[in-house]
Order: C-alpha cells, then sequence, then structure tokens
C-alpha cells in the first residue's frame, strides 16, 4: 500500500516519451537541481550529525542546572515546521533566499531526530570498555572514540535517515527561501500542464536517491552491530559538574531551539502585535487546531498498524526480500508531498471515485509519508527484545498470542508509543499532501499558515503558527523522555 506512488510514478513514467526522458536527465537544469539537493542534505546531515551528537553528549556527562528542562529544549524544534521557521526568518530578514537560510532553518528543525536517538544510546552505552582503553594509555577522547562512538553508530546512522528524507522531501523551507531543488521544481512544474512529463522524471531520480540513502543508512547499521559490546555489566556514564563549561554548553544545547523557535515565534509575535489587516477568527482557529489534532492522530495509528509487519520483519529476519519490503516502506518519505498527493488523485478518481478529497484519503497520504518514522521504532524497539523469551513463556504453557503479548509486546511498547507521537507530530506540520487531498472546507493550521504567509501577512499568520507550536510540543515533551527513545534506536 505505500508503495503505490511507487507504482503511479512508474505508469506515469512509462507513457512519457524517451526523447522527453533523456532530454530532461541530461539538461543542465537537473544537473543543477541534483547537486543543490545533494548538497543541502549533505550539509544538513552532517550539521545534525555533529550538533546532535555534542548535544548528547553533553546531556549526559555533565551536570547542568535545569534539570529534565534541557531535554525539553533539544526536542523543541521537532514542534517547529520548516516552513514557519523560514517564514518567521524571511520577517525577520527580509529577502534572504538560496542555500544559507535553508541550510539554517532545516538543520535547526531537524537536529532532534539525531540528538534523541543518540542520546538514549549513550544512555545505555556499556563504559567498561572505555575504562579498559584508558587503563591501556589511550586519551580519553581516543578512548571514547573507539569504544563509545561504535555503540552509538546505528542511532545516529537511523536519525541520520530521517534527517535525509526529510530534507529530500521538504517544500516549505526552500520554495519561502526560493532555493531551487528537487522538490521546488517538481512542485512548480506539476502545476503547469507542460511540465508535468518532465516533473515524473524528476520525481523518479529523487527515489533513487532515497533509495540510495536508505541502502547507505542499512549498510552503516550493519556495520553497528559488530560494535556492541558484551562486557556483561553496563555501567552508567559518569557526569560530571560542568563548571566554566556551563555558560557554553547552556547556549550550544538551546541553539537549535533559538533558530528553530525563539526567533521565527518572536519574529511572526511581533507582526501580530503591530496590527494586521485580518482580524483573527477564534472559532477558525478552533477548529483548524482540533482538525489537525484529530486527523494525525488517525493517521499515526494507521501508520503504526501498517508498520508492525514490516518493522518486526526487518528486526528479526535479513536477506535481499526483507531489504526489498522495507526499502519500499522508506521511500516514500522522500517523495515530495504534491507527488504522493496526485498519486492518491489518480488512484481515487480512477478506482473509488468515492474516496476523492475525502478525510480517508488524507488519512492515506500520511501513512504513506511518514511510515518510514513508524517503520524504524518498530525495528528498534522489537530488535532489542530477545527473540527467546516468546519461546521461555510459550515453554511455561502460554499460546502463541499470549507469549508474544506478555513478552515481546509489553517490552517494545515504550517504542511503538514513541513511534505514534513522532508520526502525530509529524503529520501535524505536513502541507503539501494537506493543501491537495483535504475534504472541502476541512482547514487545518499548516493550510491556514501557507494561505496568510503566501500573501505575506505574517502578523495574520502569527496565531496559527503559535497554535500549531503549543499542539505539537505535547508530543515533543514526550518524546524528551529518555525512555520514548531507548526502545527505537
Amino acid at each position: 500500500m505505500a508503495s503505490i506512488p511507487l507504482v503511479y510514478l512508474a505508469v506515469r513514467g512509462l507513457q512519457v516519451d524517451r526523447a522527453d526522458v533523456v532530454a530532461t536527465l541530461t539538461r543542465t537544469q537537473t544537473t543543477a537541481l541534483m547537486g543543490r539537493s545533494l548538497l543541502l542534505t549533505a550539509a544538513v546531515c552532517l550539521t545534525c550529525l555533529a550538533v546532535g551528537t555534542a548535544s548528547a553528549w553533553m546531556l549526559v556527562r555533565l551536570r547542568l542546572p535545569g534539570g529534565r528542562l534541557w531535554m525539553v529544549a533539544v526536542a523543541l524544534p521537532l514542534a517547529a515546521p520548516s516552513y514557519v521557521a523560514a517564514t518567521g526568518w524571511l520577517a525577520t530578514v527580509p529577502g534572504w533566499s538560496g542555500f544559507a537560510p535553508s541550510w539554517l532553518v532545516l538543520s535547526a528543525v531537524s537536529v532532534p531526530y539525531v540528538t534523541l536517538p543518540v542520546l538514549a544510546s549513550l544512555r545505555s552505552a556499556d563504559s567498561a570498555p572505555t575504562e579498559v582503553a584508558r587503563s591501556l594509555g589511550r586519551s580519553p577522547a581516543v578512548a571514547w572514540a573507539t569504544t563509545v562512538l561504535p555503540q552509538v553508530a546505528p542511532a545516529a546512522a537511523a536519525g541520520s535517515l530521517l534527517v535525509a528524507l526529510y530534507v529530500l522531501s521538504d517544500y516549505g523551507a526552500v520554495s519561502i527561501f526560493r532555493f531551487e531543488v528537487f522538490t521546488f521544481a517538481i512542485s512548480r512544474q506539476y502545476g503547469s500542464f507542460i511540465g508535468r512529463d518532465s516533473a515524473v522524471v524528476l520525481a523518479i531520480v529523487l527515489v533513487v536517491i532515497a533509495v540510495v540513502v536508505v541502502a547507505a543508512e542499512r549498510f552503516a547499521r550493519g556495520r553497528g552491530q559488530r560494535w556492541r559490546s558484551g562486557s556483561g555489566v553496563r555501567r552508567a556514564p559518569e557526569r560530571r559538574e560542568a563548571g566554566a563549561w556551563t555558560l557554553p554548553a547552556a547556549a550550544f544545547l538551546l541553539l537549535p531551539a533559538a533558530i528553530g523557535v525563539a526567533v521565527p515565534i518572536a519574529a511572526l509575535a511581533q507582526r501580530l502585535l503591530t496590527g494586521t489587516s485580518r482580524a483573527l477568527d477564534r472559532s477558525e482557529l478552533l477548529t483548524a487546531t482540533a482538525n489537525t489534532a484529530l486527523v494525525s492522530a488517525v493517521a499515526a495509528l494507521a501508520a503504526l498498524l501498517l508498520a508492525l509487519p514490516i518493522g518486526v520483519l526487518a528486526a528479526r529476519h535479513r536477506g535481499p526480500a526483507v531489504a526489498l519490503v522495507e526499502t519500499g516502506g522508506y521511500t516514500g518519505h522522500a517523495l515530495p508531498g504534491i507527488v504522493v498527493a496526485l498519486s492518491l488523485v489518480y488512484l481515487s478518481l480512477r478506482v473509488v471515485p468515492d474516496l476523492y478529497q475525502s478525510l480517508a484519503i488524507l488519512v492515506f497520504a500520511y501513512v504513506v509519508l511518514f511510515l518510514p518514522q513508524a517503520i524504524a521504532a518498530v525495528r528498534g524497539s522489537v530488535g532489542l527484545v530477545p527473540p527467546t523469551l516468546p519461546q521461555v513463556a510459550r515453554s511455561l504453557g502460554r499460546g502463541p498470542i499470549a507469549a508474544s503479548a506478555s513478552t515481546t509486546w509489553r517490552l517494545s511498547s515504550p517504542g511503538l508509543a514513541a513511534a505514534t507521537l513522532l508520526v502525530t507530530l509529524t503529520a501535524m506540520k505536513e502541507l503539501p499532501a494537506t493543501q491537495l487531498l483535504r475534504p472541502t472546507g476541512f482547514d487545518t493550521l499548516a493550510t491556514e499558515i501557507w494561505s496568510r504567509t503566501t500573501a505575506a501577512a505574517y502578523g495574520a499568520a502569527a496565531p496559527y503558527a503559535l497554535a500549531l507550536v503549543v499542539v505539537a510540543v505535547l508530543p515533543a515533551f514526550w518524546l524528551s523522555r529518555p525512555s520514548a527513545w531507548e526502545r527505537t534506536r
């Protein structure tokens, strides 16, 4: 089911004349689009890896005043859509465009995808090999890099995969900053009748890039499995007072939240205070908030149900067939929302016309787009449960279902809950698919924000942006708990 957009692209790709395919692929503009897309993705991934790993290390090893509030601070950028952050920065720095602002905003809102799983992995990492390395004369930095860093590599790779797919599929920030990458070009060409064949070819190229990214993450994950420590006794990492490093560490930890949330929201709030041309309709705001929460929660539950068999298969089995199934579930996340939406419009009009512009189609689009997040969480949660536990339960007289429920599903439930909240959080921020597939009159916070920002009514968009951040903070706060990620790495 998650491969429907891929089938749509394959069918449409076969309908494109070969000469047009060759012309599109060999065009200088296509090469430039690929270069900019890969550059932006690589830059954001490397930034998130560096900042996310360093932030996780600080939270694990340093005692900072404020306790768990730092966990909330590092998770807060999850609540900010890229287009809200971009709109706020554009209101702050008029005319800002290109690579630099796109990189800055996407890095800020994506850092938690690396910080949180690496933090959970560091908390459970075995520190005994580090002590052994230190006793053999290695410096603290070398000992940590050769013993702890390989243990957290799978978590960092999984987080980087989500960052890469998010950047490849982002449309809001790059369109606001006028930085032409694949999603920007695909959306623009789909809007014109004469450019849709080229848009299909570009979308297929984007899928190929996504497959390569997923394959790279699987390779890194496989290498990371070799480094799992087997010392038997896991010792909690030693924490020390930050001392003179308190202020620099605090500034570093707060930087993503400041860039992705504080500055944009402050800029939009300032525009609101100076007056707007559109008065705030409170009932409209409440309705959009309720619609956002409802459709996102339903989509999250549906995504979890579809991810369960794929995640369990990937956690318990290896092989080409398993890799193919898992990769098929991931590639939808790299497709632009408009491509997924158009594929579902095509499906509904050709197969089930009654579903056109219904909530069912909108929920299904969310499932296709954000299924990878649920798959990653299920795979990580189930993978941490020894497969022998259900067998032991069965040997004690329990049936297959009862044995799995009391062992595998009970132990993996925190990760599954985290997956549900993560999909809910991400679905709240989805824009292109929502615009195209939502039923007539069904407005969400995302569509209300976009309708105002495209008209440069930044002040009028501020209440909706604030409401979206407030609603999204609730699942982001729960996800900031270490236990929420210990089962998803």
